[in-house]
Formats: structure tokens, C-alpha cells, sequence
């Protein structure tokens, strides 16, 4: 099986708590996943992020629902977290957040790697559509979360340990 990578790199202007805060939310991955896929979470709230944690959620493509369930395997707040596929569209999925304290603010790395389906069809669609539709996704991603935190009210998508201690 031949093993794709992607790589993304964002800076925000907060602090790293508040940065790793927001990611360690997977509520939040409905809020900067683009609205075509029908990202659905099915593992009831709240979520705990911890090592060990199972989400289970739902995509759509092509109409079609397909059903993913990740394990965080990784979980060194505020510095990093690993998630991997158990069950999903692709063969294997491991992707590493990390982040890094830098001068007026953080540095967000993700480092994907994954596998595709179907052999030479699979590598195929990969170059076709599927590296294209996932870097579209990782740009997506990278704009709303730009914007959310320009907002002034960016704290709502914060663990409810930040909005306590902001009151």
C-alpha cells in the first residue's frame, strides 16, 4: 500500500492553551469541516479528549454516508495529539497535531499520512480528486479557523474550562 502525506501549517495570534483548547474540542471539527461533507459527530457529548478516546461521526460523499471512527492515540496538551483512523474511507490514517509557542502566538503543524483503497484504482482517484479534495479541506479549515479567532467572541469554542476562567 502506497502512503500519501499532507502537511499544513497555520499561525494564530492567542495563546497556546487557548489555540490546543480549541482542537482538543472534536465538536469543533463540525464548525471548520466544509458543509458539503455533512459532518455529523455520533459519539454523545461532552466529549472527553484523552488518550484512548474513540469518536465515531459521519461524512457524506457523493450523497453516500460514510461511517469513521477515530482513536486519539496521542495526547500531550498543549503540545500535541495524534488521531488514526479505526474505521473510515481510507486504508490508514494517521494524523499529528502539533503546536509550538513562537513569538506572538503558535505555530499549528498537521502531518498527515494515509493510505487509499483499491490499488492502482485508488491511486488513481488519489491523484484525480482525493489529494486535491483534501488539501481544499485543510485550506477550509485553515480560513475558518483563521477567522474564528479574529472573533471577539472566540471563547465559545473553547473547552468550558476557558469560558470559567474568563468569567
Amino acid at each position: 500500500m502506497k502512503i500519501f502525506n499532507l502537511n499544513a501549517k497555520q499561525f494564530i495570534s492567542r495563546p497556546i492553551e487557548e489555540v490546543f483548547g480549541f482542537f482538543s474540542r472534536p465538536e469543533n471539527l463540525s464548525v471548520i469541516t466544509p458543509s458539503n461533507l455533512q459532518f455529523n459527530i455520533l459519539t454523545p457529548s461532552p466529549l472527553e479528549m484523552k488518550q484512548g478516546a474513540v469518536i465515531d461521526y459521519t461524512i457524506k460523499l457523493f450523497k453516500v454516508p460514510i461511517h469513521w471512527r477515530t482513536l486519539i492515540t496521542t495526547y500531550e496538551p498543549p503540545f500535541k495529539f495524534v488521531d488514526e483512523q479505526l474505521k473510515g474511507p481510507y486504508n490508514f490514517w494517521h494524523h499529528t497535531h502539533l503546536f509550538k509557542e513562537v513569538p506572538d502566538g503558535v505555530e499549528i503543524y498537521d502531518e498527515v499520512h494515509y493510505g487509499i483503497p483499491f490499488g492502482p484504482l485508488g491511486s488513481l482517484l488519489h491523484s484525480l480528486w482525493i489529494k486535491k479534495d483534501l488539501n481544499h479541506i485543510f485550506e477550509y479549515r485553515k480560513g475558518v479557523i483563521d477567522n474564528i479567532f479574529q472573533e471577539e467572541d472566540y471563547r465559545k469554542f473553547l473547552p468550558n474550562s476557558f469560558t470559567e476562567k474568563a468569567s
